[in-house]
């Protein structure tokens, strides 16, 4: 059976979803939001938050770290200092990995070069995302399925090449990986999620499957879920309003509580594949299913045959299918018309 085990939690086909909230870096590169938006996850009920660890010096070139960055959501004058205002240290995602540990939640982290491994390897997380957009970044792939932990890769600007060169070299490794169903666009309209490349990557690469949802709303982990994805992420934020490119397509905490709930809903209600009529039902099978009931009078003596037979309520008496116990047989009474039918009156 393909599974994954993550910060002591199972993720397999017969196991509860394993839900994220990926914080990443709608903290706006404040601590005291970080820490906020780990009480929302908390709160909510999910399993993992997840936040994103980035070089920007292996990240950018000269040119793109200089280029103007001029925008409403920008925190600096250049992309690059941009990204540097986003970056939390080393010893800040220690201190938020503590946090989120002390509340009984797992801590990860998309590291997006070599030197961000290094750094989340110093604070022990236990498991690496690796974002779509590194999914081509076989150098870094290989360098984290070295290490052995558990990998969860996003698809969300993926061709089907480019996913089986990263599972190929995972795979060279270990086998402790699962995809995400995804598209790389905040926020994503429903008519570019296709859900039903789900089943593609389950029946390709025969691993554990998740979805990385970008929709506004709370519907597309649900039903994605009910096609068999084990893994759900979905980006939080204290306000969609906030600065930054990521609010606009992600939940408030109201919207991940329900996420939550109605996941845990759904996966209640899967309930049992066996048809078995449980206690909870015999009191509206007893009053409204139906029941052999006299059509007419049937005086002592007389022999009973279906014309003399119809179907009422209650269900307490014989079934259609039943009706073999007493056709053919002598009425040992009188027998009014609309009585429920009991074996006991024929000989």
């Amino acid at each position: 059976m393909n599974k994954l085990v993550i910060g002591g939690k199972e993720i397999s086909e017969k196991s509860p979803t394993f839900i994220v909230a990926e914080i990443g870096q709608n903290h706006n590169g404040d601590m005291n939001i970080a820490r906020q938006l780990i009480d929302v996850a908390k709160e909510a009920g999910v399993d993992a938050v997840k936040f994103v660890k980035r070089d920007i010096e292996s990240e950018l070139t000269r040119e793109q770290y200089n280029k103007p960055y001029d925008n409403p959501n920008s925190f600096g004058e250049t992309y690059g200092k941009h990204r540097e205002y986003l970056e939390l240290s080393v010893e800040q995602h220690r201190e938020l990995k503590e946090y989120a540990n002390s509340k009984g939640l797992i801590y990860f982290s998309s590291a997006c070069d070599i030197k961000s491994v290094n750094d989340m390897e110093e604070i022990g997380v236990p498991a690496y995302k690796i974002a779509s957009r590194d999914l081509t970044n076989i150098p870094l792939i290989e360098y984290i399925a070295k290490i052995g932990k558990p990998m969860i890769l996003s698809t969300g600007m993926a061709t089907l090449e480019d996913i089986d060169d990263a599972v190929n070299t995972i795979r060279k490794y270990h086998n402790d990986f699962a995809l995400l169903h995804c598209t790389s666009e905040y926020p994503t309209p429903y008519e570019h999620v296709n859900l039903r490349r789900i089943f593609t990557l389950k029946k390709r690469y025969d691993c554990i499957v998740g979805s990385s949802d970008h929709t506004i709303g709370i519907m597309i982990p649900v039903v994605a879920v009910a096609l068999g994805a084990k893994i759900i992420e979905k980006h939080i934020t204290l306000h969609r309003y906030m600065k930054g490119t990521d609010h606009a397509g992600s939940l408030e905490p109201d919207g991940i509580k329900r996420v939550v709930r109605d996941i845990r809903n759904f996966e209640i209600a899967l309930g049992s594949d066996k048809f078995e009529l449980r206690d909870y039902l015999f009191k509206s099978r007893n009053k409204l299913a139906r029941s052999l009931v006299s059509k007419k009078e049937i005086k002592k003596g007389e022999v009973l045959v279906e014309d003399m037979l119809t179907l009422k309520s209650p269900g307490t008496g014989l079934l259609w299918r039943e009706r073999y116990k007493i056709l053919g047989k002598v009425a040992n009474r009188d027998i009014e018309c609309d009585v429920t039918l009991k074996e006991e009156y024929f000989d």
